[in-house]
Protein backbone atom coordinates (compact mmCIF):
# COMPACT_ATOMS: atom_id res chain seq x y z
CA UNK A 1 0.00 0.00 0.00
CA UNK A 2 1.07 3.49 -0.90
CA UNK A 3 2.42 5.65 2.01
CA UNK A 4 3.06 9.30 2.50
CA UNK A 5 6.26 9.82 3.35
CA UNK A 6 8.44 12.56 5.30
CA UNK A 7 11.81 12.95 2.46
CA UNK A 8 13.19 15.84 2.17
CA UNK A 9 11.63 18.11 -0.03
CA UNK A 10 13.05 18.42 -3.76
CA UNK A 11 15.16 21.76 -4.01
CA UNK A 12 16.12 22.30 -7.45
CA UNK A 13 17.72 25.65 -8.63
CA UNK A 14 16.48 27.60 -11.13
CA UNK A 15 17.36 26.18 -14.52
CA UNK A 16 19.65 28.40 -16.53
CA UNK A 17 19.18 29.75 -19.77
CA UNK A 18 22.46 30.14 -21.67
CA UNK A 19 25.20 28.17 -23.74
CA UNK A 20 25.25 24.98 -21.66
CA UNK A 21 21.27 25.06 -21.82
CA UNK A 22 21.75 25.30 -25.64
CA UNK A 23 24.54 22.70 -25.86
CA UNK A 24 22.03 20.25 -23.98
CA UNK A 25 19.29 20.62 -25.22
CA UNK A 26 20.28 20.40 -29.30
CA UNK A 27 22.28 17.01 -28.17
CA UNK A 28 18.76 15.46 -26.80
CA UNK A 29 17.28 13.05 -29.77
CA UNK A 30 13.93 12.83 -30.27
CA UNK A 31 11.94 10.14 -31.84
CA UNK A 32 9.59 10.26 -33.97
CA UNK A 33 5.27 9.30 -33.39
CA UNK A 34 4.47 6.05 -33.87
CA UNK A 35 1.77 5.19 -35.24
CA UNK A 36 -0.64 2.55 -33.95
CA UNK A 37 -2.35 -0.56 -35.01
CA UNK A 38 -6.07 -1.83 -35.54
CA UNK A 39 -5.11 -5.47 -34.33
CA UNK A 40 -6.50 -7.52 -31.48
CA UNK A 41 -6.37 -6.71 -28.01
CA UNK A 42 -2.99 -8.25 -26.68
CA UNK A 43 -2.90 -10.58 -23.55
CA UNK A 44 -5.62 -10.17 -20.89
CA UNK A 45 -5.27 -7.74 -18.29
CA UNK A 46 -4.92 -9.31 -15.06
CA UNK A 47 -4.53 -6.11 -13.31
CA UNK A 48 -6.62 -3.40 -13.29
CA UNK A 49 -5.13 -0.17 -15.36
CA UNK A 50 -5.24 3.23 -12.72
CA UNK A 51 -4.30 6.80 -14.75
CA UNK A 52 -1.42 8.01 -13.28
CA UNK A 53 -1.77 6.65 -9.62
CA UNK A 54 -0.22 9.43 -8.62
CA UNK A 55 2.89 9.21 -10.19
CA UNK A 56 4.74 12.07 -12.11
CA UNK A 57 4.90 11.93 -15.93
CA UNK A 58 8.05 9.61 -16.55
CA UNK A 59 9.60 11.17 -19.49
CA UNK A 60 13.27 12.22 -19.08
CA UNK A 61 12.76 15.87 -20.51
CA UNK A 62 12.50 17.68 -17.45
CA UNK A 63 15.66 16.60 -16.49
CA UNK A 64 17.40 18.03 -19.00
CA UNK A 65 17.49 20.89 -16.10
CA UNK A 66 17.97 19.58 -13.11
CA UNK A 67 21.48 19.51 -11.23
CA UNK A 68 23.44 16.72 -11.88
CA UNK A 69 20.52 15.00 -14.35
CA UNK A 70 21.32 17.35 -16.83
CA UNK A 71 25.11 16.23 -17.27
CA UNK A 72 24.27 14.25 -20.87
CA UNK A 73 21.27 13.49 -22.64
CA UNK A 74 19.91 10.33 -22.74
CA UNK A 75 16.56 9.68 -25.08
CA UNK A 76 15.48 6.55 -22.83
CA UNK A 77 15.96 7.83 -19.20
CA UNK A 78 13.00 8.47 -16.88
CA UNK A 79 12.41 11.96 -14.69
CA UNK A 80 13.72 12.43 -11.47
CA UNK A 81 9.87 12.79 -10.03
CA UNK A 82 8.88 9.67 -11.28
CA UNK A 83 11.38 8.42 -9.01
CA UNK A 84 10.77 10.44 -5.84
CA UNK A 85 6.64 9.60 -6.13
CA UNK A 86 8.04 5.73 -5.93
CA UNK A 87 10.37 6.19 -3.08
CA UNK A 88 7.68 8.00 -1.27
CA UNK A 89 5.39 4.92 -1.67
CA UNK A 90 7.05 2.32 -1.30
CA UNK A 91 10.06 3.30 1.01
CA UNK A 92 10.27 4.14 4.84
CA UNK A 93 9.35 7.45 5.91
CA UNK A 94 11.93 7.93 8.38
CA UNK A 95 15.35 8.71 6.27
CA UNK A 96 17.64 7.62 9.01
CA UNK A 97 16.36 4.62 7.99
CA UNK A 98 18.33 3.19 4.91
CA UNK A 99 17.19 1.05 2.39
CA UNK A 100 18.67 -0.45 -0.92
CA UNK A 101 17.76 0.72 -4.24
CA UNK A 102 18.27 -0.96 -7.39
CA UNK A 103 18.15 0.10 -10.95
CA UNK A 104 19.18 -3.46 -13.06
CA UNK A 105 19.17 -1.00 -16.27
CA UNK A 106 20.51 2.21 -15.16
CA UNK A 107 21.15 4.12 -17.93
CA UNK A 108 22.55 6.98 -16.99
CA UNK A 109 22.02 6.89 -13.41
CA UNK A 110 18.67 8.76 -12.55
CA UNK A 111 17.62 6.01 -9.68
CA UNK A 112 20.68 6.07 -8.20
CA UNK A 113 20.95 9.73 -7.62
CA UNK A 114 17.22 10.20 -6.26
CA UNK A 115 18.44 7.26 -3.90
CA UNK A 116 21.13 9.07 -2.47
CA UNK A 117 19.39 12.25 -2.01
CA UNK A 118 17.10 10.69 0.17
CA UNK A 119 19.72 9.01 2.16
CA UNK A 120 19.70 5.34 0.69
CA UNK A 121 22.43 3.02 -0.81
CA UNK A 122 22.08 2.65 -4.65
CA UNK A 123 23.39 0.25 -6.77
CA UNK A 124 23.25 0.18 -10.51
CA UNK A 125 23.64 -2.32 -13.48
CA UNK A 126 24.17 -0.95 -17.44
CA UNK A 127 25.63 -2.64 -19.98
CA UNK A 128 26.29 0.13 -22.13
CA UNK A 129 30.33 1.16 -20.99
CA UNK A 130 28.78 5.05 -21.98
CA UNK A 131 25.58 5.27 -20.23
CA UNK A 132 27.74 3.14 -16.77
CA UNK A 133 30.35 5.98 -16.97
CA UNK A 134 27.29 8.59 -16.51
CA UNK A 135 25.75 6.91 -13.87
CA UNK A 136 29.29 6.25 -11.74
CA UNK A 137 30.64 10.10 -12.52
CA UNK A 138 27.10 11.03 -10.95
CA UNK A 139 27.33 8.91 -8.02
CA UNK A 140 31.27 9.65 -7.54
CA UNK A 141 30.39 13.83 -7.64
CA UNK A 142 29.74 13.89 -4.27
CA UNK A 143 33.03 12.60 -3.22
CA UNK A 144 34.71 15.10 -5.43
CA UNK A 145 36.37 18.67 -4.07
CA UNK A 146 35.32 21.48 -5.86
CA UNK A 147 38.35 23.77 -5.38
CA UNK A 148 40.13 20.78 -6.94
CA UNK A 149 37.67 20.15 -10.12
CA UNK A 150 37.97 23.65 -10.49
CA UNK A 151 41.99 23.99 -10.63
CA UNK A 152 41.54 20.86 -13.46
CA UNK A 153 39.58 23.18 -15.15
CA UNK A 154 41.36 25.64 -15.44
CA UNK A 155 44.36 23.73 -16.29
CA UNK A 156 42.95 22.59 -18.94
CA UNK A 157 41.34 25.83 -20.52
CA UNK A 158 45.24 26.57 -20.33
CA UNK A 159 46.66 23.72 -21.99
CA UNK A 160 44.26 23.97 -25.01
CA UNK A 161 45.54 27.61 -25.36
CA UNK A 162 49.03 26.59 -25.62
CA UNK A 163 50.58 26.12 -29.31
CA UNK A 164 49.90 22.64 -30.28
CA UNK A 165 52.60 19.61 -30.76
CA UNK A 166 52.68 16.07 -32.14
CA UNK A 167 52.72 14.92 -28.31
CA UNK A 168 49.42 16.81 -27.40
CA UNK A 169 47.69 14.20 -29.28
CA UNK A 170 45.77 10.68 -28.93
CA UNK A 171 45.70 8.09 -31.48
CA UNK A 172 42.46 7.98 -33.56
CA UNK A 173 40.46 5.08 -32.90
CA UNK A 174 41.72 2.82 -35.48
CA UNK A 175 38.56 1.02 -36.04
CA UNK A 176 35.91 3.59 -35.80
CA UNK A 177 34.37 4.17 -39.53
CA UNK A 178 32.02 6.82 -40.41
CA UNK A 179 30.42 7.73 -43.67
CA UNK A 180 31.93 11.47 -43.63
CA UNK A 181 34.80 11.86 -41.53
CA UNK A 182 33.39 12.34 -38.01
CA UNK A 183 35.05 15.22 -37.17
CA UNK A 184 36.15 18.45 -39.24
CA UNK A 185 40.09 18.62 -39.83
CA UNK A 186 40.42 21.56 -37.24
CA UNK A 187 38.33 20.21 -34.92
CA UNK A 188 39.75 16.88 -34.56
CA UNK A 189 43.03 18.04 -33.44
CA UNK A 190 41.43 19.91 -30.92
CA UNK A 191 39.42 16.85 -29.92
CA UNK A 192 42.35 14.54 -29.67
CA UNK A 193 44.46 17.01 -28.11
CA UNK A 194 41.46 17.83 -25.33
CA UNK A 195 41.37 13.80 -24.98
CA UNK A 196 45.52 13.16 -23.91
CA UNK A 197 44.85 15.88 -20.99
CA UNK A 198 41.40 13.82 -20.05
CA UNK A 199 43.57 10.73 -20.08
CA UNK A 200 46.32 11.94 -18.17
CA UNK A 201 44.04 12.83 -14.93
CA UNK A 202 44.90 10.68 -12.30
CA UNK A 203 41.91 11.06 -9.94
CA UNK A 204 39.19 8.94 -11.11
CA UNK A 205 36.42 11.01 -10.50
CA UNK A 206 37.67 13.54 -12.03
CA UNK A 207 38.73 12.12 -14.91
CA UNK A 208 35.24 10.46 -14.83
CA UNK A 209 33.97 13.64 -15.23
CA UNK A 210 35.78 15.38 -17.58
CA UNK A 211 35.15 12.05 -19.66
CA UNK A 212 31.46 12.62 -19.79
CA UNK A 213 31.83 15.88 -20.07
CA UNK A 214 33.81 15.25 -23.39
CA UNK A 215 31.02 12.52 -24.34
CA UNK A 216 27.99 14.59 -23.85
CA UNK A 217 28.97 17.18 -26.13
CA UNK A 218 31.10 15.78 -28.82
CA UNK A 219 28.39 15.00 -31.75
CA UNK A 220 27.53 18.55 -31.30
CA UNK A 221 31.35 19.25 -32.46
CA UNK A 222 30.98 16.90 -35.22
CA UNK A 223 29.65 16.11 -38.25
CA UNK A 224 26.99 14.15 -37.42
CA UNK A 225 23.57 14.87 -35.22
CA UNK A 226 20.47 13.09 -33.34
CA UNK A 227 17.38 13.46 -35.19
CA UNK A 228 16.11 11.46 -34.11
CA UNK A 229 19.28 8.84 -33.91
CA UNK A 230 22.68 8.92 -35.13
CA UNK A 231 22.85 10.45 -38.47
CA UNK A 232 25.25 12.60 -40.65
CA UNK A 233 24.06 16.48 -40.49
CA UNK A 234 23.94 16.77 -44.28
CA UNK A 235 21.41 13.58 -44.30
CA UNK A 236 19.46 16.08 -41.93
CA UNK A 237 19.80 19.16 -44.24
CA UNK A 238 22.84 20.56 -42.30
CA UNK A 239 26.48 21.67 -43.76
CA UNK A 240 29.66 20.08 -42.64
CA UNK A 241 31.54 21.84 -40.01
CA UNK A 242 35.20 22.03 -40.10
CA UNK A 243 36.33 23.68 -37.00
CA UNK A 244 34.06 23.67 -33.96
CA UNK A 245 34.98 25.43 -30.49
CA UNK A 246 35.74 22.25 -28.40
CA UNK A 247 37.55 23.55 -25.73
CA UNK A 248 34.34 26.18 -25.16
CA UNK A 249 32.14 23.39 -25.48
CA UNK A 250 33.80 21.38 -22.86
CA UNK A 251 34.75 24.08 -20.34
CA UNK A 252 31.01 24.97 -20.05
CA UNK A 253 29.65 21.50 -19.32
CA UNK A 254 32.35 21.22 -16.72
CA UNK A 255 31.46 24.51 -15.31
CA UNK A 256 27.93 23.47 -15.00
CA UNK A 257 29.21 20.14 -13.72
CA UNK A 258 31.11 21.90 -10.98
CA UNK A 259 27.94 24.04 -9.53
CA UNK A 260 25.89 20.65 -9.42
CA UNK A 261 28.94 18.88 -7.57
CA UNK A 262 28.69 21.78 -4.88
CA UNK A 263 24.89 21.47 -4.86
CA UNK A 264 25.09 17.67 -4.61
CA UNK A 265 27.63 17.54 -1.95
CA UNK A 266 25.34 19.74 -0.01
CA UNK A 267 22.24 17.66 -0.44
CA UNK A 268 24.16 14.82 0.83
CA UNK A 269 26.12 16.53 3.85
CA UNK A 270 22.86 17.42 5.55
CA UNK A 271 21.74 13.66 5.50
CA UNK A 272 22.50 11.44 8.81
CA UNK A 273 24.98 8.71 7.22
CA UNK A 274 26.90 9.51 3.68
CA UNK A 275 24.96 6.86 1.69
CA UNK A 276 27.05 4.54 -0.94
CA UNK A 277 26.35 3.96 -4.85
CA UNK A 278 27.51 1.26 -6.97
CA UNK A 279 27.34 1.32 -10.82
CA UNK A 280 28.53 -2.01 -12.39
CA UNK A 281 28.81 -2.35 -16.18
CA UNK A 282 27.24 -5.75 -16.31
CA UNK A 283 24.28 -7.32 -17.48
CA UNK A 284 21.93 -7.85 -14.81
CA UNK A 285 20.89 -11.18 -16.28
CA UNK A 286 23.79 -12.78 -15.63
CA UNK A 287 24.69 -11.15 -12.52
CA UNK A 288 23.10 -12.51 -10.00
CA UNK A 289 26.37 -13.20 -8.23
CA UNK A 290 27.15 -9.77 -7.70
CA UNK A 291 24.12 -9.28 -5.15
CA UNK A 292 23.12 -11.02 -2.02
CA UNK A 293 19.77 -12.99 -2.27
CA UNK A 294 16.87 -10.85 -0.74
CA UNK A 295 18.99 -7.65 -0.44
CA UNK A 296 17.13 -5.00 -2.25
CA UNK A 297 14.29 -3.48 -0.56
CA UNK A 298 12.94 -1.58 -4.06
CA UNK A 299 13.55 -1.93 -7.53
CA UNK A 300 12.66 1.01 -9.90
CA UNK A 301 13.63 0.48 -13.63
CA UNK A 302 13.01 1.46 -17.13
CA UNK A 303 14.14 -1.47 -19.27
CA UNK A 304 14.49 -0.85 -22.68
CA UNK A 305 11.04 -1.26 -24.78
CA UNK A 306 10.21 -3.36 -27.47
CA UNK A 307 10.93 -0.79 -30.34
CA UNK A 308 14.42 -1.74 -31.44
CA UNK A 309 15.77 1.41 -30.29
CA UNK A 310 19.73 0.94 -30.85
CA UNK A 311 21.27 1.97 -28.28
CA UNK A 312 24.85 0.61 -28.76
CA UNK A 313 24.73 1.83 -32.65
CA UNK A 314 23.50 5.60 -31.19
CA UNK A 315 26.15 5.81 -28.75
CA UNK A 316 29.00 4.29 -31.18
CA UNK A 317 30.93 7.61 -31.14
CA UNK A 318 31.45 7.62 -27.61
CA UNK A 319 32.71 4.20 -26.75
CA UNK A 320 35.07 4.47 -29.70
CA UNK A 321 36.47 8.17 -28.61
CA UNK A 322 36.71 7.54 -25.01
CA UNK A 323 38.08 4.23 -25.23
CA UNK A 324 35.55 1.66 -24.28
CA UNK A 325 35.00 -0.32 -27.74
CA UNK A 326 38.37 -0.87 -30.06
CA UNK A 327 36.68 -3.31 -32.68
CA UNK A 328 33.75 -3.86 -33.93
CA UNK A 329 33.50 -7.37 -32.38
CA UNK A 330 33.48 -5.59 -29.42
CA UNK A 331 30.28 -3.66 -30.14
CA UNK A 332 28.78 -7.20 -31.68
CA UNK A 333 29.05 -8.35 -28.01
CA UNK A 334 27.15 -5.77 -26.38
CA UNK A 335 24.05 -6.16 -29.25
CA UNK A 336 23.81 -9.74 -28.22
CA UNK A 337 24.27 -9.30 -24.76
CA UNK A 338 21.34 -6.20 -24.34
CA UNK A 339 17.89 -7.07 -22.83
CA UNK A 340 15.77 -7.73 -25.14
CA UNK A 341 18.32 -7.96 -27.96
CA UNK A 342 17.98 -6.05 -31.30
CA UNK A 343 15.85 -6.85 -34.46
CA UNK A 344 19.32 -6.95 -36.02
CA UNK A 345 21.01 -9.82 -34.10
CA UNK A 346 17.50 -12.35 -34.08
CA UNK A 347 16.07 -11.63 -37.34
CA UNK A 348 17.37 -14.18 -39.96
CA UNK A 349 17.87 -17.45 -36.56
CA UNK A 350 15.23 -19.97 -37.00
CA UNK A 351 12.25 -18.99 -35.10
CA UNK A 352 13.36 -18.22 -31.64
CA UNK A 353 10.91 -20.29 -29.58
CA UNK A 354 9.56 -18.62 -26.01
CA UNK A 355 11.12 -19.99 -22.62
CA UNK A 356 8.16 -20.21 -20.85
CA UNK A 357 4.18 -20.32 -21.60
CA UNK A 358 1.86 -17.93 -22.52
CA UNK A 359 -0.76 -18.39 -24.95
CA UNK A 360 -1.88 -14.77 -25.62
CA UNK A 361 1.16 -14.03 -26.75
CA UNK A 362 2.26 -17.19 -28.32
CA UNK A 363 -0.92 -16.05 -30.66
CA UNK A 364 0.42 -12.50 -31.33
CA UNK A 365 3.96 -14.05 -32.19
CA UNK A 366 1.87 -16.20 -34.61
CA UNK A 367 0.01 -13.23 -36.33
CA UNK A 368 3.30 -11.41 -35.97
CA UNK A 369 5.02 -14.17 -38.68
CA UNK A 370 2.74 -14.75 -40.74
CA UNK A 371 2.69 -10.89 -41.77
CA UNK A 372 5.03 -10.25 -44.86
CA UNK A 373 6.93 -13.38 -45.79
CA UNK A 374 7.79 -12.39 -49.19
CA UNK A 375 9.56 -9.30 -47.60
CA UNK A 376 12.50 -11.78 -46.51
CA UNK A 377 14.34 -10.31 -43.20
CA UNK A 378 12.25 -7.24 -43.60
CA UNK A 379 9.03 -9.88 -43.21
CA UNK A 380 6.95 -10.99 -39.50
CA UNK A 381 9.25 -14.06 -38.80
CA UNK A 382 12.25 -11.80 -37.92
CA UNK A 383 9.96 -9.13 -36.03
CA UNK A 384 8.88 -12.32 -34.71
CA UNK A 385 11.99 -13.75 -33.29
CA UNK A 386 12.81 -10.10 -31.70
CA UNK A 387 9.67 -10.03 -29.98
CA UNK A 388 10.01 -13.61 -28.48
CA UNK A 389 14.18 -12.29 -27.61
CA UNK A 390 12.78 -9.52 -25.76
CA UNK A 391 10.26 -11.28 -23.67
CA UNK A 392 12.62 -14.28 -22.60
CA UNK A 393 14.92 -11.52 -21.06
CA UNK A 394 11.57 -10.04 -19.54
CA UNK A 395 10.87 -13.41 -18.28
CA UNK A 396 14.74 -13.73 -16.84
CA UNK A 397 14.53 -9.75 -15.36
CA UNK A 398 11.64 -11.60 -13.10
CA UNK A 399 13.18 -14.53 -11.85
CA UNK A 400 16.47 -12.68 -10.85
CA UNK A 401 14.45 -9.35 -9.59
CA UNK A 402 12.20 -11.99 -7.46
CA UNK A 403 15.68 -13.59 -5.93
CA UNK A 404 17.25 -10.26 -5.11
CA UNK A 405 14.31 -8.48 -3.91
CA UNK A 406 13.33 -8.82 0.10
CA UNK A 407 10.37 -10.44 1.38
CA UNK A 408 7.94 -7.29 0.61
CA UNK A 409 10.15 -5.47 -1.10
CA UNK A 410 8.56 -3.97 -4.73
CA UNK A 411 10.08 -3.72 -8.03
CA UNK A 412 8.37 -0.20 -9.91
CA UNK A 413 8.82 -1.35 -13.74
CA UNK A 414 8.50 0.93 -16.14
CA UNK A 415 7.51 -0.18 -20.19
CA UNK A 416 5.71 0.78 -22.87
CA UNK A 417 3.37 -1.45 -25.26
CA UNK A 418 4.91 -1.71 -28.90
CA UNK A 419 3.38 -2.00 -32.66
CA UNK A 420 5.46 -4.43 -34.71
CA UNK A 421 4.46 -4.98 -38.13
CA UNK A 422 0.85 -3.47 -37.33
CA UNK A 423 0.52 -5.85 -34.44
CA UNK A 424 0.37 -4.36 -30.56
CA UNK A 425 1.57 -6.13 -27.85
CA UNK A 426 0.62 -4.85 -24.71
CA UNK A 427 3.82 -5.54 -22.91
CA UNK A 428 2.63 -4.61 -19.31
CA UNK A 429 0.01 -6.98 -18.98
CA UNK A 430 2.14 -9.53 -20.46
CA UNK A 431 5.16 -8.44 -17.59
CA UNK A 432 2.45 -8.88 -15.08
CA UNK A 433 1.70 -12.49 -16.62
CA UNK A 434 5.32 -13.19 -16.32
CA UNK A 435 5.93 -12.36 -12.78
CA UNK A 436 3.62 -14.89 -10.84
CA UNK A 437 5.28 -17.86 -11.54
CA UNK A 438 8.38 -16.36 -10.06
CA UNK A 439 6.80 -15.07 -6.85
CA UNK A 440 6.20 -11.71 -8.05
CA UNK A 441 2.54 -10.27 -7.14
CA UNK A 442 0.96 -7.80 -9.71
CA UNK A 443 -0.44 -5.18 -6.98
CA UNK A 444 -1.04 -2.29 -10.17
CA UNK A 445 -0.40 -1.08 -13.15
CA UNK A 446 -0.46 2.77 -13.70
CA UNK A 447 -0.48 4.18 -17.01
CA UNK A 448 2.15 7.21 -16.52
CA UNK A 449 2.07 8.49 -20.05
CA UNK A 450 -1.17 8.49 -22.43
CA UNK A 451 1.08 9.44 -25.30
CA UNK A 452 4.48 8.14 -26.42
CA UNK A 453 6.54 8.44 -29.35
CA UNK A 454 8.85 5.45 -30.35
CA UNK A 455 11.76 4.51 -32.64
CA UNK A 456 10.37 4.98 -36.22
CA UNK A 457 11.76 1.12 -36.82
CA UNK A 458 8.33 -0.35 -35.31
CA UNK A 459 6.33 2.25 -37.53
CA UNK A 460 6.97 -0.26 -40.67
CA UNK A 461 2.95 -0.58 -40.78
CA UNK A 462 3.12 3.07 -42.38
CA UNK A 463 5.39 1.30 -45.21
CA UNK A 464 2.87 -1.63 -45.52
CA UNK A 465 -0.17 0.51 -45.65
CA UNK A 466 -2.03 -0.49 -42.47
CA UNK A 467 -4.40 1.66 -41.06
CA UNK A 468 -3.76 1.47 -37.12
CA UNK A 469 -5.56 2.94 -34.35
CA UNK A 470 -3.84 2.03 -31.21
CA UNK A 471 -2.04 4.40 -29.03
CA UNK A 472 1.52 4.53 -27.80
CA UNK A 473 1.40 4.73 -23.85
CA UNK A 474 3.60 4.45 -20.74
CA UNK A 475 2.43 1.99 -17.52
CA UNK A 476 4.32 1.57 -14.33
CA UNK A 477 3.87 -2.09 -13.13
CA UNK A 478 3.96 -2.29 -9.51
CA UNK A 479 5.13 -6.19 -8.34
CA UNK A 480 5.48 -7.34 -5.12
CA UNK A 481 7.59 -9.90 -3.82
CA UNK A 482 5.17 -12.30 -1.99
Amino acid sequence: MSRKTKHHPVRYPAAKRGPAAELRETAQGVLLPLPAAEQPAPAEHNAAAKLNGGFADSAFADNKHRPIHRWVPWIAGFSSEFVRDAFNRYLPEDCAQRAVVLDPFCGVGTTLIEALRCGHDAVGFEINPYAALAARAKCEAATISVPQLAHNILRFEEYMRTPQTDGDLVPVPEHFHSRIPFFGPRAKEKVLKALRFIKGLRVLPIHDLFALAFGSVMVNLSNYSYEPSLSSRPAVGKPTQEDAPVAESIVTKLLAMKSDVAWFRGELERLPRRPAGRVMADNFLDARHRLDPGSIDLIVTSPPYLNNYHYVRNTRPQLFWLGFIRKPSELKRLETENFGKYWQTVRDLEKVPLSFRHAGLERLLAQIRAIGLDRGTYGGPGWANYAASYFNDTDRFCQVASQVLKRGGRAVVVVGNSILQGVEIGVDNILSDLAAPHGLTTESIHIVRQKRVGASIVSSSVRQGIRTSAKLYESAVVLRRS
